[in-house]
């Protein structure tokens, strides 16, 4: 399936129903009096967090959420019947905004969260509501109020330990393929990943991180050069990053320090929280260097790097290919996710409720 992680769709909660004007006249009730119920509450229309969705491929053909009016009033103290709610399962991860204002109205990020995004029109009253001493037989009634409509952006935002950064032919899908059992597509040309992967590495029977693969980044990324740049969203919420760079690079020219300075450049450009995030080097393919030479020529990037970019925070030499360094890197990862407190995303406890329980 493709994956879809950004759509914009339309809610349109329902109308309450009318209230009515009616009279009971019969023979075994003297007095009779005005009858008319109240109309049904509109439906209103919500979004649900579950685990089972992957994407949100659904509502990029299906744009258009309506939720049904609520009954009118009846007589004989009949009231109307409100209607059912709508419920929009999401992926967990999904950020729901308002589409105009830009204000964002949750962010879904426990499995099983609902959040009011459309509330139904309240029923109008009838006209048993108005009766008094003076006013014995009312003929007034109200109307049911419109239900909420909005245009939604529904953004959705991989939830992950690690997120994986490089340019593109990296490793990074070699990389995950080799710690994982995810099997995201591998081959000798650029932008070989177009969606995002993620795989579970598992360290041992009580400890594992989630790893998540994005598409390759290029400079000008933040420009909108490329296609990293529009998953660069998956990121933001990892506690971890793992910038993979080609120790050797490719092409006559190639300079791998300066390719990576100008991603690590291209981060701070599109986010400065990402960019402050916890950012290991990891230096790949070190198969394709003499082993004679791998010391020094590793001294030498990470000497190189510091000056240029910045002294990073950890360095790690491994070949995603061979699985050299893999276990040693995994493994650092889990007892340095250990450490870190997770980052609270969660709700107050009232938001998102449900105001019309079962």
């Amino acid at each position: 399936m493709k994956f879809i992680d950004e759509a914009i769709i339309e809610v349109h909660a329902g109308k309450g129903g009318d209230g009515i004007v009616a009279f009971r006249r019969e023979k075994y009730v003297p007095r009779g009096g005005p009858s008319g119920g109240d109309g049904g509450r509109g439906g209103s229309i919500y979004a649900v967090a579950d685990r089972n969705v992957n994407t949100l491929v659904e509502y990029r053909f299906d744009r258009i959420h309506r939720a049904r009016n609520g009954e009118n009033g009846q007589g004989k103290d009949c009231y109307g019947k409100a209607a059912d709610d709508v419920y929009l399962r999401m992926p967990v991860g999904t950020v729901v905004s308002d589409l105009d204002s830009g204000e964002v109205i949750v962010d879904l990020v426990r499995d099983g969260q609902t959040a009011l995004v459309a509330t139904g029109g309240q029923g109008g009253l009838g006209n048993i509501h108005f009766k008094s001493s003076v006013n014995r037989a009312p003929h007034q009634c109200t109307p049911g109020t419109r239900g909420e409509s909005r245009r939604l952006k529904l953004e959705l935002k991989v939830l992950a330990d690690v997120g994986l950064l490089g340019l593109p032919n990296a490793g990074k899908s070699t990389f995950i393929r080799a710690v994982s059992a995810a099997r995201p597509k591998v081959a000798d040309y650029p932008f070989t990943t177009l969606h995002p992967s993620l795989g579970v590495v598992r360290v041992d029977d009580l400890r594992s991180f989630v790893v998540a693969d994005i598409p390759g980044l290029i400079e000008g990324a933040a420009a909108g050069a490329g296609l990293g740049h529009q998953f660069l969203r998956h990121l933001q919420r990892t506690r971890l990053l793992l910038h993979l760079v080609d120790v050797v690079g490719t092409g006559e020219n190639a300079d791998p320090v300066h390719d990576a300075g100008a991603i690590v450049e291209e981060l701070r450009k599109y986010d400065e929280a990402l960019y402050r995030k916890p950012r290991w080097l990891v230096l790949n393919k070190i198969d394709l260097v003499p082993e004679q030479e791998r010391r020094t020529r590793t001294e030498a990037f990470v000497a190189a790097y510091a000056r240029e970019v910045s002294k990073p925070e950890r360095v790690f030499v491994i070949s995603a290919l061979s699985g050299e360094g893999c276990r040693e890197l995994t493994w650092a990862i889990v007892e340095h996710l250990q450490n870190l407190p997770r980052e609270a995303a969660e709700l107050p406890a009232d938001a998102g409720a449900d105001p019309h329980p079962a």
